[in-house]
């Protein structure tokens, strides 16, 4: 014979659950408490930040095939904005710390991070508060590091990844890496991969005028391999990546091309579980934070000289 319990009914959890929660990618609705979105699996965290800001964030798509140093730049980034006294990066929520961390403790260790998943819900995103000093108001900025093999399936089979076709169609300006070296070595997979990347960007909107307004850097990385693409990317580009070139004379008039590195010196060697391994020697950041700034200077002269952000 059991003993009698008295159990609170605990109701006022269901008010929780009338209302739910958009997501802030896709705009399925989620519980209030989901971690992820059940639908493309982008952290919940963004939708809440977002809610509490009361400012909607702009979203900046960081592209390019795997390997090409989306991570390490990303991450090198965010850790120099945070550094700045004259603009400064605040992270919004203790997950758009941890690509910062991971990619300084990676290189500390003469280490490069390891290869982004192709699961969304292991993504790093990085919701950050930019303040620039000829802006009177905050701007409010969205960075994932997407896998390059997610990209790509999207790309060659819509909706495979619903969260990296949402993401495209919304952000408002795009960071396109692509490896220098391997463009000098003749690797045409990387200027095809970039064409294919720039034309899905471009072919997303439905409205064409907005399409061709999208700023878009296409940055040349690991520079300490490639020097002579530092002088004049643009014609290191039109030199070895002519598709890529005309893509993005054609498609979009706002668009520049950056030299850019982290690593000033690396060498290699051969690993029984992970074969050929680079690994960087110093560290010695070039050009991050141009493309950067280009792009914000573009974003808000596409936003009409306003000053403040639009409410949610």
């Amino acid at each position: 014979m059991t003993k009698a319990v008295i159990q609170p009914l605990e109701s006022f959890r269901l008010v929780q659950y009338a209302e739910p929660t958009p997501c802030y990618i896709c705009e399925s609705d989620n519980t209030t408490d989901a971690e992820y979105c059940h639908i493309c699996a982008a952290p919940m965290a963004l939708a809440h930040q977002a809610r509490i800001q009361k400012i909607r964030p702009q979203m900046i798509a960081v592209m390019g095939p795997s390997g090409a140093g989306k991570t390490v730049y990303l991450g090198m980034l965010m850790d120099l904005l945070s550094r700045q006294t004259a603009m400064q990066a605040l992270a919004r929520g203790a997950f758009s710390i941890t690509l910062q961390q991971r990619t300084l403790s990676a290189l500390a260790r003469c280490e490069f991070p390891r290869k982004t998943p192709n699961e969304p819900d292991c993504w790093n995103w990085v919701h950050c508060q930019i303040r620039p000093p000829d802006r009177p108001g905050p701007l409010e900025l969205i960075l994932p590091d997407m896998a390059g093999e997610a990209l790509m399936a999207e790309i060659d089979h819509p909706h495979s990844y619903r969260i990296v076709g949402e993401f495209l169609r919304k952000c408002a300006a795009a960071l396109v890496l692509v490896d220098a070296p391997q463009l000098k070595e003749g690797n045409r997979d990387q200027e095809f991969f970039t064409q294919k990347l720039l034309m899905h960007l471009s072919e997303l909107e439905t409205d064409a005028a907005a399409a061709r307004q999208r700023p878009v850097a296409v940055l040349l990385t690991k520079v300490d391999y490639c020097e002579e693409c530092e002088d004049d990317p643009e014609e290191f580009v039109r030199l070895h990546a002519a598709g890529v070139w005309q893509q993005c004379r054609t498609r979009f008039p706002l668009h520049r091309f950056f030299a850019v590195g982290v690593a000033g010196s690396c060498a290699a060697c051969d690993t029984l579980t992970e074969g050929h391994v680079q690994f960087p020697l110093r560290i010695e950041p070039h050009g991050l934070l141009e493309p950067f700034l280009w792009l914000l200077e573009n974003m808000e002269k596409n936003d009409g000289g306003k000053r403040k952000g639009k409410k949610l």
